[in-house]
């Protein structure tokens, strides 16, 4: 479609879109080309996927209930999708930009996008969702700010920085790509960046006496990073968009797929100090820095670089565990965040989830209770929107780990009821950590200890003031409990975010569904919907 006639068919779209969101609220308008262009992050010249001829992406700046309106123009050979990490979707799954949600913008096509960030705030980022594309870029930060008038427990920093970090292959991702497909591992990362770029190849400019806000995001493939600012220490401010307790820490550990705010004043002589990231839990420790620059700087600060923790899961439980929910600050609405008492409600089912490993076929895959997930030919939430047959079937994977060992390949889908409150426990007896993602919703940590859960391990959760987000991790032969509420009806994304693992199969879809067709409880398919597979060539709504 050409660049004009776009533009006509978006504005009917919004017009047309009026009705399912609220007419108040401000809307944000994105044009974003596709493409690859040659990038250099670790020295070695590889294919990289870029957002307007950024790596990485632009960043996407919202307030809370702003309409964002981002027309994608896919200029790759192949398919492509973004989805956003965090962002809920509320009612509607069609927009997610996950392979069982949304239908591939097709090779020199476009798509636009219709999303709202409704009742959010806080840090998130977005990343290209298909094939292996994440290992080639195409990924960006969002932030999305308090509206005016509801009280934030800090006040405005000098400036709002993103952070994105995170492991980096050397390798094309086609290649990475291949090596999955034909069995193998992906091996040990080459290197780490911050934003992109490699050792001190970027610089956050401060100024001596002020307060400046860090949002650090892990979007890597592989690996735990832990970061820390020499000479200077955090204060942990929101997570995920929960504001948070204002803990004061020297280092932070960020699992893959997790976001963080952090506050850094700058009250040390004005040097140039580093910013310094490293590897969690593997044999061999990798880091990378960035630069922390004051105004009227003397040059290199004095000293050496700050150490970090390496392997010990003490250290990172004990920390994970010291975060918590600001119960007297306002989230996205003026009410406190405590004011809704997530302990005190009775949960209806309990979900274990256990991860593991298995060579099928004589490939290496990945599972969950069992069941290694494999796409179907068509996006399930479509399927089921259209009520085509033969796509997939509800309760393709069980609701507690099988026991059996081995595991077999499937397009798993797990039924569940709208409003139920569910208790979920993923469950890892590898050794190595596991992050969990669930698209559509934000959920609370209430537990998480080393060893085999038990119904006795609920003794031991934090039922008062545990923090509510996106992605958790899960310790080796570890447990990590989460309390959940089923309000967003619509088919859901449960994955690793070990990329190599997701790819692989660790994920499923959770169907939360109602009898109801209203759409307050979940929106119709989008008149601009991508129609693919086995829904190919019939119609969305007229316009």
């Amino acid at each position: 479609m050409e660049a004009g006639n776009a533009v006509a068919v978006l504005l009917l779209l919004v017009a047309a879109s009026a009705v399912l969101v609220a007419g108040d609220d401000p809307y944000r308008f994105f044009t974003w080309t596709v493409t690859y262009g040659d990038i250099t992050p670790l020295g070695v010249k590889q294919q990289g996927i870029l957002i307007n001829e950024q790596f990485p992406g632009p960043q996407i700046e919202a307030v809370t209930n702003d309409n964002l309106i981002i027309n994608v123009f896919n200029k790759l050979n192949e398919p492509f999708l973004l989805s956003w990490n965090g962002i809920q979707q509320r009612r509607n799954s069609f927009e997610d930009g996950v392979a069982g949600t949304t239908c591939p913008i097709p090779p020199g096509g476009n798509f636009t996008y219709i999303l709202q960030v409704k009742d959010q705030i806080g840090t998130y980022f977005y990343f290209p969702s298909l094939a292996f594309h994440k290992a080639a870029g195409g990924f960006g930060a969002i932030r999305v700010l308090s509206r005016p008038m509801i009280p934030v427990p800090f006040p405005p920093p000098a400036a709002d920085y993103p952070l994105l970090i995170g492991d980096w292959f050397k390798a094309n991702h086609t290649d990475l790509k291949y090596m999955l497909d034909s069995g193998k591992t992906l091996g040990f990362p080459d290197g780490l960046l911050i934003n992109g770029r490699s050792w001190d190849g970027y610089t956050f400019n401060v100024q001596q006496g002020r307060t400046y806000r860090f949002r650090i995001s892990n979007v890597g493939l592989s690996t735990s990073l832990n970061v820390r600012f020499q000479g200077h220490t955090m204060k942990l401010v929101e997570v995920e968009g929960s504001h948070t307790m204002q803990t004061t820490y020297s280092s932070l550990d960020v699992h893959l797929g997790q976001s963080y705010s952090v506050l850094l004043t700058a009250d040390q002589p004005a040097y140039d100090y580093a910013v310094v990231v490293s590897t969690r839990f593997t044999s061999k420790i990798i880091s990378t820095t960035a630069v922390l620059r004051y105004a009227n700087s003397q040059g290199k600060a004095p000293g050496s670089l700050p150490g970090g923790p390496t392997i010990q899961i003490d250290w990172s439980l004990n920390q994970a565990r010291s975060i918590r929910w600001n119960l007297t600050a306002s989230g996205p609405r003026p009410n406190p965040q405590g004011s809704y008492h997530y302990g005190m409600v009775t949960t209806t089912r309990t979900i274990r989830l256990a991860n593991s490993a298995a060579t099928i076929n004589g490939k290496q895959r990945y599972a969950v209770n069992g069941v290694s997930y494999v796409n179907a030919d068509t996006p399930l939430k479509i399927a089921d929107y259209y009520k085509i047959g033969g796509v997939f079937s509800v309760g393709t994977i069980s609701d507690s780990p099988s026991g059996g060992g081995g595991a077999y390949v499937q397009t798993a889908v797990m039924g569940a009821s709208y409003r139920d409150y569910v208790e979920i426990v993923f469950e890892n007896s590898e050794n190595e950590v596991q992050s969990w993602h669930i698209d559509g919703y934000a959920f609370w940590v209430v537990g998480m200890d080393g060893g085999k859960w038990s119904s006795a391990s609920r003794q031991s959760y934090n039922l008062r003031d545990a923090v509510s987000r996106y992605t958790v991790q899960v310790y080796p032969n570890s447990w990590t409990a989460i309390y959940m509420p089923l309000d967003n009806v619509g088919m859901w994304n449960v994955r690793s975010e070990n990329w190599a693992r997701q790819y692989l199969g660790q994920q499923f879809y959770l169907r939360v569904w109602t009898s109801s067709t209203s759409w307050r409880d979940e929106y119709p398919i989008p008149k601009n919907a991508l129609l693919c597979g086995r829904a190919a060539g019939r119609r969305t709504r007229p316009l």
